[in-house]
């Protein structure tokens, strides 16, 4: 599985692709989920992906782990750093809790950085 980042364009943009999705599912035509995360700019994007929160991504991939307090032994940092970076992470959908399991359940993050100017 594939998340896709948007960075740039505009909420319009967002909300059109997730509009398109409804549509074609009304119409009854097959909808393969996409897992976007849309960032409306490069800033937004740094503000979120550190380096840190990178390597917590990584490991999670490799190794779902059973809270925080485990996540924050693992990786032999400090629990309450961890606890923002996972909620940073739930935010915008890269990290999800099954079940008391967190997980990062995709194989790779594709970037598309919008050149053009963001229109409303």
């Amino acid at each position: 599985m594939k998340k896709k980042m948007h960075v740039g364009g505009s909420l319009g943009e967002a909300a059109g692709r997730m509009a398109e999705a409804w549509h074609r599912a009304e119409r009854g035509l097959k909808v393969v989920p996409q897992g976007t995360v849309t960032f409306l700019s490069w800033s937004a994007l740094a503000s979120v992906m550190t380096d840190k929160r990178h390597e917590l991504l990584r490991y999670l991939r490799r190794h779902p782990t059973p809270g925080i307090r485990a996540l924050s032994r693992a990786l032999g940092r400090d629990y309450r750093r961890v606890h923002e970076d996972v909620r940073a992470l739930m935010a915008v959908g890269l990290v999800e809790n099954d079940e008391g399991t967190l997980r990062a359940d995709y194989d790779e993050i594709q970037a598309c950085i919008k050149m053009s100017e963001a229109v409303a």
